[in-house]
């Protein structure tokens, strides 16, 4: 009997924002309306700013806890639950695909979806009808994590929708807290302004060596954990596919910019 047909799955790199993100009326209808412009996926695999760990660990494979990697919050961003399923077989596949001799991949079973995850998820999918797993970034190195990303590319053709969670500035030490209206500092728009033209004419090159080639990039990222999702994302679209990215959304959220972009 043949198997149905499943969907090629564009790739995502959102900016995934803080719990306080579903207080925002703008945003999520933004990441919802996102949504519904995707075909469905059959899984997700997400790669979170909020994870680092090498070797390469996939998270937990059956509904867990999440994990609340942030703290003096209201007790209400506590409470939020997202119980998706896990996703095995996805597993599987990802240590297929990037298991070496030399180079294991790790297993962590208790680990939950962290905030990188479960906050835009609740939006997009709310759901949470759609199995998912989150992996480590191993490195921030952009090279690598753009090879990581080629590697992961075949997952797209098994329906499964690969996600890089960041945010496209992130600087907290200059965020402009209490304003979501999107006054945002001159150097955030002038490295929002590249990453928008950078990322939409596809020049990899340019977004890998951006701490050389954008303006103000160790201002807008005085670590680069929060764009380094994006070099995951731009190598899973570049395996077969245009690596040139379509912005979906963009504006500012307490003096962030939180571009994001579809691949795909």
């Amino acid at each position: 009997m043949t198997a149905p047909a499943v969907d090629r799955q564009p790739v995502l790199y959102l900016s995934h924002g803080a719990p306080p993100l579903a207080d925002d009326e703008t945003w999520t209808g933004q990441l919802a309306a996102w949504s519904t412009d995707l075909p469905k996926p059959q899984q997700i695999l997400v790669v979170s700013a909020h994870w680092e760990a090498a070797p390469l660990t996939v998270g937990a494979t059956e509904t867990v806890p999440l994990t609340y990697d942030f703290w003096g919050f209201p007790q209400h961003y506590y409470d939020v639950t997202y119980a998706a399923p896990g996703a095995p077989e996805l597993a599987e596949s990802v240590a297929k695909l990037v298991a070496k001799p030399g180079r294991p991949v790790y297993q962590d079973p208790n680990r939950g979806l962290d905030h990188g995850a479960y906050v835009p998820l609740v939006e997009m999918f709310p759901e949470a009808d759609i199995p998912v797993l989150q992996v480590s970034m191993p490195t921030l190195d952009p090279r690598e994590l753009f090879e990581l990303g080629r590697t992961l590319a075949p997952l797209r053709d098994e329906g499964t929708l690969i996600i890089g969670s960041g945010f496209t500035t992130h600087n907290l030490s200059e965020a402009v807290f209490g304003d979501v209206t999107g006054k945002a500092p001159q150097w955030g728009r002038e490295f929002d302004a590249w990453a928008r033209e950078t990322v939409g004419a596809g020049d990899i090159d340019a977004v890998l060596d951006f701490m050389d080639k954008a303006p103000a990039a160790a201002r807008a990222h005085p670590r680069t954990e929060h764009f380094a999702p994006l070099f995951v994302s731009l190598g899973a679209a570049s395996e077969g596919g245009s690596p040139a990215g379509d912005s979906v959304i963009d504006g500012f959220w307490y003096g962030m910019a939180k571009r994001s972009f579809q691949f795909g």
